[in-house]
């Protein structure tokens, strides 16, 4: 029969309950005991949740402590040494000591967390896998076969998920001081997805699902042999496989694909609608195709009717064999969309969240079986009406933005001055010492902050009132950098609920959730804007707040804003125009926000764009396309103001040497960048590259709770000398601050100060 199933469902809860038990447990305020208990209560709601939907097939092994492929190093034993514990068995706090740097009981508490990047183009993070030439597999976690008896246990049919060999190692770095081909690694790693799925066999289990996202990629011939000489391997372990792959189009790897000796092969309709039919011509006569047609990385409702005309030409061809489902997993999406009453009803109409997305994979087979069915004529007439909806209304598109657009001119897109000559006006009117420290923007957001602003919200504070509360706060973040003794400051961000959801709440064009939460990473949940229409900036959105916190010091105090790419990939976007075109109305609003900044007498302007290279496309071939616009969005956003206005950015998690021309083109003043977690790696982009412009490297982690000696962060910035001129070099933290405390805050940052002061005694001596 047709299959609906799942490939993954959001493990964080409607109210972000794992997200609270983690920090408690983290605290000290929750015991392992209570923290499991949590997790057996939310995979349970989510199992019913996907059941009560129609979901035939519901997915285990989608909930992860922190995060899945982390799960999976601790389930296949690759645990750096730093972090073995002593007993051998790892446990809870061996896997947030990975993450984390720190836990309660291991490891001493101070050993630096793994590496944490994007995983493909999403804005969710993983910890990469560290390997090592001697490094040996073996089954040391447990989570997975409890997860399966317990789904088993309340009556659901279940379908495993585990990351595939291929794709697991792909994630991986080596470490240690033997170069080698981690693709070597495979013979040793297959063995134990032997022995994996002859546990899940033994436990009852039919299906797994086997997740190998990298043949969407442009793969080297040696993986791709090794695909073929792995999974004929495998083929003998017990169990039916399903390969799912997603976040784009298999292309020269549809054939390799669908040849593989599996069971089934999901492919990702959503984001390469292309492959279909033409996979159907592919694909062995004995081999199930789940097709992913439902959006799960984006909120818009599916078009039952168009869907289902393409499902009905596979159920043609593939009777039985076919399986429905959303595009990829559904840890993209928010939960239920249920909860949001306060949205009007035809928005809320046009949207569809993890919950209602099964729905729409439900009714989609049904319609196939019993295309009669009430049910199903009473969802594809409401489809039918919201698209109609949509593409009638008038809240949309926007005369006055889209003539904006048309009167762009290219020099719109330029600096008046080259960099060579606008740097040496900069630092004559700045006047800052070699190595100035700086923070990327935020500082923590106490409970205090979030407490008045949620008074404020809820008509319990007036505005007066709020606006004291945060130019307190303002005052307290200005004091504290004048006492530490850094060079250039920043006003905390205290007014902010998010940098993309603060600047989106004053667009218009933009539409809120109260409880569309999505996890980042670990306890780290977003809960990104939607843009359904044309989009502008009504009126100042940080001047008051920057030129305040600028009266209360004498220092040089940096404008702090959301680059309009950053905006766009870290909100759920509109399909029915490009991302080019919502990028280029998105730097107009920022465009005007820098001019007015400068206006206001503020020197720095800070436009983060965090994002910008997750934006970039899978295959290499569609880079080029992606690169012109982002570049020019970040251009026409930072190019209205004068040669003495120094503009910087910010990139977190990049790795830039396939990329660094285009990051040079943006032509930004001083760029700031992730380094720490990979110990200076990122640089190597700069050591082939003469980079132009000032540089930033962050010297610590500001995503673990460990704070670095002065001596570490000196070595950091020693390895950033040796490829980038002293001269150009500033001194920060990786990321900004506000998800951090203020103890270890300060204790970092002071620190950072001092290593930054080494380093301009060894200048001042050097030049002596």
């Amino acid at each position: 029969m047709v299959v609906a199933h799942s490939l993954g469902f959001p493990r964080i809860g409607k109210d972000r309950e794992l997200k609270k038990a983690l920090e408690s447990y983290w605290k000290g305020e929750l015991d392992e005991a209570g923290l499991q208990a949590v997790g057996r209560e939310l995979r349970a709601a989510h199992w019913q949740l996907q059941a009560e939907a129609g979901l035939d097939l519901l997915p285990v092994g989608d909930f992860a402590w922190y995060d899945g492929v982390l799960a999976h190093s601790l389930m296949f034993g690759v645990i750096p040494e730093r972090f073995r514990p002593a007993s051998g068995k790892p446990g809870l706090d061996t896997l947030f000591a990975m993450a984390r740097g720190v836990s309660k009981s291991c490891c001493g508490g101070g050993a630096q967390a793994q590496e944490m990047t994007k995983w493909f183009d999403t804005n969710y993070h993983y910890l990469v896998p560290e390997f090592t030439a001697e490094q040996q597999f073996e089954l040391s976690w447990e989570q997975l076969f409890e997860e399966v008896d317990e789904a088993l246990a309340l009556g659901h049919r279940v379908k495993p998920v585990v990351i595939g060999p291929l794709t697991y190692l792909w994630l991986g770095k080596v470490r240690g001081g033997e170069a080698f081909d981690r693709l070597e690694l495979l013979e040793r790693l297959l063995p134990l997805y032997g022995q994996l799925f002859e546990r899940l066999a033994g436990q009852g289990v039919e299906w797994v699902q086997i997740d190998e996202p990298i043949l969407a990629l442009d793969l080297p011939q040696a993986w791709k042999n090794a695909f073929e000489r792995g999974y004929n391997l495998l083929q003998r372990a017990p169990l039916k496989k399903l390969v799912a792959t997603y976040f784009g189009g298999l292309e020269d790897n549809l054939g390799l694909a669908a040849g593989l000796p599996v069971d089934g092969l999901h492919i990702d309709l959503v984001r390469a609608p292309e492959q279909f039919p033409l996979i159907l011509d592919w694909l062995p006569a004995y081999k199930v195709l789940s097709l992913g047609v439902v959006n799960g990385r984006n909120v818009w409702a599916c078009d039952l009717e168009r869907t289902l005309a393409l499902l009905r030409e596979a159920h043609a061809r593939l009777g039985e064999r076919l399986w429905v489902a959303p595009s990829c997993s559904l840890l993209h999406s928010p939960v239920d969309l249920a909860r949001e009453q306060h949205l009007d009803e035809e928005l809320r109409s046009w949207l569809a969240f993890a919950v209602q997305k099964c729905e729409e994979v439900a009714v989609l087979k049904q319609a196939l079986l019993q295309p009669d069915a009430a049910v199903v004529q009473a969802a594809l007439d409401r489809s039918r009406r919201v698209q109609a909806s949509r593409a009638a209304s008038s809240r949309i598109h926007r005369p006055d933005v889209q003539a904006r657009l048309q009167a762009i001119q290219p020099s719109d897109y330029r600096r008046a001055s080259a960099f060579a000559s606008r740097i040496e006006q900069q630092r004559e009117q700045l006047k800052l010492p070699p190595f100035p420290t700086t923070t990327i923007g935020s500082f923590p957001q106490t409970a205090a902050i979030r407490l008045a602003r949620q008074a404020y919200r809820q008509g319990k504070l007036s505005a007066g009132d709020y606006t004291e509360a945060m130019q307190t706060e303002i005052r307290h973040a200005v004091s504290i950098q004048e006492q530490l003794g850094l060079d250039v400051l920043v006003h905390g961000e205290a007014e902010r609920n998010d940098m993309v959801e603060y600047f989106a709440e004053q667009l218009e064009g933009y539409a809120f959730t109260r409880f569309g939460w999505v996890q980042s990473y670990g306890s780290r949940c977003v809960k990104p804007a939607i843009i359904y229409g044309d989009l502008s900036r009504p009126a100042p959105m940080t001047v008051d707040w920057i030129r305040y916190a600028q009266q209360q010091t004498s220092k040089v105090m940096k404008g702090m804003l959301t680059g309009p790419v950053t905006m766009l990939m870290w909100s759920f976007p509109r399909e029915d125009v490009s991302r080019e075109v919502q990028a280029r109305q998105l730097a107009l609003a920022i465009r005007d926000e820098v001019c007015d900044l400068e206006a206001a007498g503020i020197r720095i302007v800070q436009i983060d764009e965090a994002a910008f290279r997750e934006g970039l496309p899978l295959r290499r071939a569609q880079w080029q396309g992606y690169l012109d616009w982002a570049v020019n969005a970040f251009r026409l956003c930072s190019s209205g103001v004068g040669d003495r206005t120094q503009i910087h950015t910010h990139m977190c998690y990049s790795e830039f040497n396939d990329v660094i021309e285009s990051i040079a083109a943006m032509d930004a003043d001083v760029i700031t960048i992730e380094t720490s977690r990979s110990q200076m790696e990122l640089l190597e982009a700069f050591r082939a590259f003469d980079y132009p412009n000032d540089i930033g490297p962050g010297v610590y982690d500001i995503h673990s709770p460990r704070v670095p000696d002065v001596g570490e962060m000196v070595a950091l910035l020693e390895k950033a000398a040796e490829r980038i001129p002293a001269e150009r070099l500033w001194v920060n933290p990786d990321c900004g601050l506000k998800t951090r405390g203020w103890p270890e805050t300060e204790a970092a940052l002071v620190n950072m100060v001092a290593a930054a002061r080494q380093l301009r005694g060894r200048l001042a001596g050097a030049a002596a």
